[in-house]
């Protein structure tokens, strides 16, 4: 049984609990990707199998769930605990010290909105949320900024399936243009968020 098969057997068992489990696990365990989870549940909502709002509310919820407990990771332990963690123990969660370190200079760097472009970038949606806590966000604006995101990704990986599961091709097709966009997106905030701050600077 290969991934695929093991997550759609996984969602026919437990429904809207088990997408919700796949999603909490995407967050946490990058090797499984909301890319197969959500296109695949969504694909059962256009059979009638399941709800679509159903399976947005489920895949939220887990992709969220994950990303408050692991806030609550960077919240709570001291940076030095984190990165002994993941030198032992990372390599289990296909995750490198290096990873945590390049994500939290990315936090600090470009501030609280890359928490929300964050959630729509494969990988990072796993790490973020761990300088967040470091850095010791709001926890509310995290999960705002967190909800955003995750909506706007969850919601659109779940239409793709609704309405083109049928077309694998297709569906590949997409989600290899989709990269791009995300990009453009991430690169967009970035380039507004170094504007406002020379802005300031010019006014100061």
């Amino acid at each position: 049984m290969n991934l695929t098969e093991w997550i759609i057997s996984i969602m026919e068992q437990l429904g809207y609990f088990g997408i919700a489990l796949l999603m909490f696990l995407d967050n946490v365990f990058p090797p499984i990707p909301s890319e197969i989870i959500m296109p695949s549940a969504g694909y059962s909502a256009s059979q009638g199998e399941l709800l679509f709002v159903g399976v947005v509310v489920a895949g939220c919820f887990g992709s969220l769930l994950a990303a408050a407990l692991l806030y609550w990771v960077g919240y709570k332990f001291e940076h030095d605990a984190i990165f002994r963690f993941v030198d032992r123990y990372g390599k289990y969660l296909f995750l490198k010290s290096a990873d945590v370190k390049k994500s939290l200079d990315w936090f600090e760097q470009y501030g609280h909105r890359i928490v929300f472009a964050g959630r729509m970038i494969p990988a990072v949606r796993s790490l973020i949320s761990i300088p967040a806590g470091m850095s010791r966000m709001p926890f509310w604006k995290f999960m705002f900024y967190s909800s955003l995101g995750t909506i706007i990704w969850t919601t659109f990986l779940a239409a793709v399936g609704f309405y083109f599961g049928e077309n694998q091709a297709l569906m590949q097709k997409i989600f290899s243009q989709v990269g791009y966009v995300i990009i453009a997106i991430v690169i967009a905030i970035i380039g507004w968020i170094l504007y406002r701050r020379y802005m300031r600077k010019r006014a100061s």
